[in-house]
């Protein structure tokens, strides 16, 4: 039979870590290189589809935007199914782990077939079903990885503020891996330019495909490496205590409907999407907003603007995850939401002015204010969540982390999608065409991407801010959580 811990008494500070919780910082920073899988199998393709489907392959900006938003929805149908598998997967290395190990290698893998295949030479049509099928190929894959990858980060402590430290290194690391992203036109032009053929006439032209497959090729392989390191770095805290109980195997029903039962759970996910729809706007504007707005259509400058925007989004999304984390713990996670969403309108609101090719190093702020807010926004959106795992354990006696992390994760993805989505249908209505001459937009076109750029993230932070004013678990609240777990089935 399974002893069963006493009830611990009440902490006068219930903020304060116990030594046996905190996790090692070589631990964390080895979890935090899962983010670069994350951002570079996820969030890279949205990036640059604009500027390599659109801007060079001619597709219409509508058709972009509708293969963005069915990647992300095709992305959140995916989630559920390898959440719910790591609940229930039992081998000699743990839940998570084997996920990490062998859909990491298969995530570096593939990331180069999104682009790997096509040709310039194809019709729009053929290039926009390369884009379907490519994603159709490829997300699931990502799923595999990141669903198991998010769990983990819940189980890695059962500390109120150990988890938002864990939340923190891994929201700066996050921010490193980004630069990749921002920097991938750049390197891309580069390289599409060095190994690009040259015409009859000799002239040779930058070839943005063959620069992105080259690079996409290049990240892939580091992936490999990250997942093979994340293997033999990182324990699974809970995985003993799930064996030695013999918790019941978690029904596929669990990994969404019976989930959604946890009330501070479906709020946490509700502010998620709200933000996340607002977010993933800027996303994928940005690069149509530095190149149309700042760069007056010329490609290679706003290639050189994206990398260093990247630079402003690591240091500005270090110091969010690190400033926003020390908020936290004084104030509570609650709080430090609040803050951030206040926060979030100036950091949105300034690009009306930001982005102006009068003076073009300014949308470089534009960039590390947003980055500030939102590494502090998901690195709390987290460590609130783990909370809310509590919450459900107390309530069920299950640990279904990978059932929390594929419900968070789809409505999250969900978000995105619109956002990602949303801006290729928008932008034909203000007018904007990437084959009129030199690029060069109407001052009108240039009102409305502005417009749709600010509008909406501000739209998202309103009604994310009035959610997490509802949100219930205070430190005290899961000071109280804690104690009554472990007196039911004892400390892990």
């Amino acid at each position: 039979m399974q002893t069963v811990a006493a009830p611990v008494p009440d902490q006068a500070n219930p903020t304060q870590t116990r030594p046996e919780d905190r996790v090692p910082l070589l631990s964390k920073v080895a979890y935090g290189l899962g983010t670069g899988l994350d951002m570079w199998g996820h969030w890279l393709y949205p990036g640059v589809a604009y500027a390599v489907f659109m801007a060079y392959l001619g597709v219409r900006p509508e058709w972009v935007g509708t293969a963005l938003m069915l990647n992300r929805l095709l992305d959140a149908m995916s989630d559920p199914f390898f959440g719910w598998l790591s609940d229930n997967t039992r081998t000699r290395w743990g839940r998570r782990r084997p996920f990490l190990l062998f859909g990491g290698i298969a995530a570096g893998l593939g990331l180069p077939m999104l682009f790997l295949f096509c040709s310039a030479g194809w019709t729009e049509k053929q290039i926009f079903a390369y884009m379907l099928v490519s994603s159709i190929l490829y997300v699931p894959i990502m799923s595999s990885f990141n669903m198991p990858f998010q769990s983990l980060g819940a189980e890695m402590s059962p500390d109120y503020n150990e988890r938002t430290r864990v939340m923190s290194v891994k929201g700066a690391i996050q921010k490193v891996m980004e630069i990749a992203n921002f920097s991938s036109l750049q390197v891309a032009t580069w390289a599409g330019t060095r190994w690009a053929t040259a015409s009859d006439t000799g002239a040779v032209k930058t070839d943005t495909l063959l620069g992105i497959q080259i690079y996409t090729c290049a990240l892939g392989a580091i992936m490999i490496i990250f997942s093979v390191t994340m293997f033999f770095s990182i324990r699974e805290r809970y995985y003993d205590y799930v064996i030695t109980a013999k918790q019941e195997r978690v029904k596929l029903s669990e990994a969404f409907f019976t989930t959604l039962k946890c009330k501070p759970f479906r709020i946490q996910l509700l502010f998620t999407l709200a933000f996340a729809l607002g977010n993933s706007v800027v996303g994928g504007l940005g690069y149509i907003a530095t190149r149309y707005i700042v760069c007056n259509g010329a490609e290679a400058p706003a290639a050189e603007w994206n990398t260093w925007m990247g630079v402003a989004a690591s240091i500005g999304g270090i110091l969010g995850a690190t400033l926003i984390a020390q908020i936290a713990h004084r104030l509570g996670k609650r709080s430090a939401a609040i803050a951030t969403c206040l926060l979030a309108y100036v950091a949105y609101a300034s690009g009306w002015w930001l982005y102006t090719p009068a003076v073009q190093w300014l949308q470089v702020f534009y960039s590390g204010a947003v980055a500030f807010v939102c590494a502090g926004f998901w690195m709390l959106s987290g460590s609130m969540g783990a909370d809310a795992m509590d919450y459900d354990e107390l309530d069920t006696g299950k640990r279904r982390e990978g059932s929390f992390s594929a419900c968070s994760s789809y409505t999250q993805k969900l978000g995105l999608s619109l956002g990602a989505g949303i801006p290729g249908w928008l932008l034909p209505l203000v007018h904007f065409d990437a084959k009129r001459e030199g690029g060069m937009q109407t001052a009108q076109t240039i009102i409305g991407i502005k417009t749709i750029l600010i509008g909406l993230p501000l739209f998202g932070v309103t009604v994310a801010l009035l959610l997490v004013l509802r949100f219930p678990l205070t430190p005290q609240v899961v000071a109280d959580i804690r104690r009554r777990l472990e007196a039911k089935r004892g400390k892990v």
